[in-house]
This record gives C-alpha cells, sequence and structure tokens, in this order.
C-alpha cells in the first residue's frame, strides 16, 4: 500500500509539473528590472551567482502567470515586506510569489525522491512542501528585520553629519548628498535610503512626502520619530540644524536606554539555564555518596 500511495505521489508531482509548464508556455515571462534600486539589486545578486542566479529565468516566467492570479491583498502584503526588506533581489511581489511557489515545488519534488528511494513516509513530502512554502517568507522577514536594525544604529551618525553640514551652510537636500558622499560603503542601508530621498526630491516630490516614504519603508520608532522632527520644523520655521542635533542625541539615548534594559532581561534569561546547571553540579556532587549510600544497605 504504501508503495502505490508513492507511485501516486510521485505521478501527482509529475502532472504537477506539466501542468505547470504547459502554463508558463502560454504566458510570457515578467521583465528584468533594469532601472532604480530594483534594478540595482537584481542585476548584483545574478552577478554573484548562486542558486538565484540560476533559477532568476524560471523566477520571471513564473512571475509571468502570477500577473494573472487574482490576490490583491497578497501582493500588497508582499510588496510592503519587500519595501521593509529593502527591494531584496530586485523582486516585485509577483516575483516573491513565483519564488515561493517554486520553492515549494522543489521541495515536494526532493520529498518524492526521498520517499521513493528511501522508503520514507509519504508525509515528508508534504512537510517538505510547508518548508518550501514557509523559507523565502522567512529569509525575507529576516532580511527587513536586520536592515531596520542597521538603519537604526546608523541613523544618529548620519543626522549628526547631516546638522553639521547644514551648519556650515548647505541646505537639507545638500546635507543628504553628504551622507552618501562620505559614507565607507554605498550599499549600507542607511546610504540607500537617503539615496532614495535625494531620488525623490529630485523628481520633484515635496520633502514631506519623501521623508513620509522613508518612514513607511522603515516602519521604526527612531525613524518615524526624525521624519515628524523634520516635517514638524518646516512647518513651524524652526532652524533644521539644531533640531537635528537634538534629534540625534536624544537617539542616542534611546539606544543607551534599550541597551541597558536588553542588559537587564540578560540576567533575568540566564537565571533558567543556571539553574540547569546548579542541578546537574548538583547530582555530580552527591551521584557518589548516593550510590554508596544505597550500596551499604541502609
Amino acid at each position: 500500500m504504501l508503495a502505490v500511495l508513492s507511485y501516486l505521489a510521485l505521478a501527482m508531482v509529475a502532472a504537477g509539473l506539466f501542468l505547470v509548464a504547459f502554463i508558463l508556455g502560454r504566458n510570457p515571462p515578467a521583465e528584468a528590472p533594469e532601472l532604480g534600486l530594483r534594478g540595482l539589486k537584481r542585476t548584483r545578486a545574478i552577478a554573484e551567482g548562486g542558486l538565484f542566479a540560476k533559477t532568476e529565468p524560471m523566477v520571471r516566467h513564473v512571475a509571468g502567470w502570477m500577473r494573472g492570479v487574482p490576490l490583491p491583498q497578497l501582493r500588497a502584503r508582499v510588496q510592503q515586506e519587500l519595501h521593509h526588506a529593502g527591494e531584496w533581489l530586485g523582486l516585485d511581489a509577483n516575483d516573491f510569489l513565483a519564488l515561493t511557489l517554486l520553492s515549494t515545488l522543489g521541495m515536494i519534488g526532493i520529498g518524492a525522491v526521498a520517499v521513493s528511494m528511501l522508503d520514507l513516509p509519504v508525509i515528508l513530502m508534504i512537510v517538505l512542501g510547508l518548508l518550501g512554502m514557509v523559507l523565502p517568507w522567512t529569509r525575507i522577514q529576516g532580511v527587513g528585520a536586520a536592515r531596520k536594525k542597521e538603519i537604526n544604529r546608523a541613523l544618529p551618525g548620519a543626522i549628526d553629519l547631516a546638522a553639521l553640514c547644514m551648519g556650515a551652510g548647505l541646505d537639507f537636500p545638500g546635507a543628504l548628498r553628504q551622507i552618501v558622499d562620505k559614507s565607507a560603503s554605498r550599499d549600507a542601508a542607511i546610504v540607500e535610503e537617503v539615496g532614495r530621498i535625494l531620488q525623490e526630491l529630485d523628481l520633484g516630490h515635496t520633502r514631506r512626502k519623501a521623508l513620509e516614504g522613508f518612514a513607511e519603508r522603515v516602519p521604526t520608532e527612531a525613524v518615524r520619530d526624525f521624519v515628524g522632527t523634520v516635517v514638524q520644523a518646516e512647518a513651524k520655521g524652526t532652524p533644521l540644524s539644531e533640531v537635528l542635533v537634538i534629534q540625534a542625541r536624544m537617539l542616542r539615548m534611546r539606544r543607551s536606554v534599550a541597551a541597558e534594559e536588553a542588559a537587564a532581561k540578560a540576567g533575568l534569561m540566564m537565571m533558567g539555564p543556571l539553574m540547569l546547571m546548579f542541578v546537574c553540579i548538583i547530582m555530580l556532587l552527591m551521584g557518589p555518596f548516593m550510590v554508596q549510600f544505597t550500596s551499604s544497605g541502609f
């Protein structure tokens, strides 16, 4: 019975792959981005090689089919996650959904081969399929969280540099350009975001709209406070250089408080492992006495 189920599962996988190939053949592939941050990220990801570079044409083919699938809410959520992750791999929502589908089918195929060759339970295919579906989401959320953390760390220094430049006579866009020019790495997340703000300003967007877009892409408390402070100072006519100095000082103070809170929580979190270690030490010390006590006949 198990062998029959295994062959049936293999037949279903083969039929699914044939159906996917048939559908993809009838739909043109999505075009790879060439301009903007997405185009830069896609070109860089392909140049680095690896698994994505080999599967990128297939991802675009599946993305061409995904454009016709009516999933507006899921597509909006995926696009938001991609913005938080800094346009990860230059993907849009359809590309990411295609990558998730290919990952799921690939893991199911691996499970089918393992089931047929190693005589494993058929449920392994389902488990691997779920794993393949979850992996891209886990990856993009991890990239987004790391990016937010990096920007929070670099923001006070960037604000200090902008305040120094504005105090020397530069305007706000000129101060932002100095952040990009003086940065040690052009791949840093804060440099990417500042460069994007400058691009939007060059395209004619208002300063408020460009900064609010920054807050939407990096929804952290530090970024929201910075954007709100700059927008409010501009509306009230307050000297922006002084406001930026105060904002940088507040961000550093908040970061030090957060570090102290994390250190205090670390002590509490270590109590459980320490208690287990003490129990093991007591067992090691008392073990020989207990053996001697029981062997003496008491």
